[in-house]
């Protein structure tokens, strides 16, 4: 079974694309402090684009800088409506209220979504429903990321209502990947969990078809018996 934190590195880009998002962050900033907001929100969207054009001349894993480049957009978009430098935060900081908000609401749903999303990812569906100490183990994952995004919102929240930018930008970056590491560890661990305790119950990892089992077999363990004909007239039980 592939590691959960190799999936998402992977639909991220790898650890590449995780130093890359970090880069128009790091430019806007000091960019701001010495040429104003104007400056700052384009050269944020050059680096953005800068990254989109060597990934498509490297043949690299496009989707993780084209979402990276959408999101620097809208980012720089929000700055330049509110007329201030905090603003290119704003963005961030309500996705991560959003996400607080359904990974929470997943739990309460009985559906949480680490489950949802790693039974996707390997193809498992949603057979782990079945089994309480694997909902449990999903529970605690899913938990895991909602504080994540919770305390993304709380500190950068109050940072915005500060006007504290710089800050925002430091927060912004030391919340983000460092936190998200700890967080798959979490999910990794609930995932080895999850398994035991379906190991647990093997009925549910083999399901047959309409009740029917492959190869002659039935669901009860026994071979299946045929009637054929001999050609003759006669019935033949196999």
């Amino acid at each position: 079974m592939d590691r959960p934190e190799e999936t998402v590195l992977e639909q991220l880009g790898g650890i590449r694309g995780l130093i890359y998002s970090t880069l128009p962050i790091l430019v806007f900033v000091p960019v701001n402090a010495v040429w104003h907001l104007t400056v700052a929100i384009w050269a944020a969207l050059g680096v953005a684009a800068a990254i989109l054009v060597w990934r498509l001349v490297t043949r690299s894993r496009l989707q993780p800088a084209i979402s990276g480049f959408v999101g620097v957009a809208i980012c720089a978009f929000i700055a330049h409506r509110t007329g201030s430098a905090k603003g290119y935060f704003l963005f961030g900081i309500y996705t991560s209220l959003l996400y607080a908000g359904v990974f929470l609401i997943s739990i309460l749903a009985r559906w949480p979504l680490a489950g949802v999303i790693w039974g996707y990812l390997n193809g498992t569906g949603t057979r782990w429903r079945s089994v309480r100490g694997a909902v449990r183990a999903y529970d605690l994952a899913t938990l895991a990321w909602v504080v994540v995004f919770g305390a993304r919102y709380l500190v950068q929240s109050r940072l915005y209502d500060t006007d504290s930018t710089g800050w925002l930008a430091v927060t912004r970056i030391l919340m983000g990947w460092p936190l998200a590491g700890i967080a798959l560890v979490l999910t990794y661990a609930a995932i080895r969990r999850a398994d035991r305790e379906l190991a647990d119950h093997p009925e549910l990892i083999e399901t047959p078809v309409d009740g029917v089992a492959d190869e002659g077999i039935s669901g009860d363990g026994e071979r299946d018996e045929t009637i054929t004909d001999d050609g003759g007239g006669n019935l033949r039980r196999g």
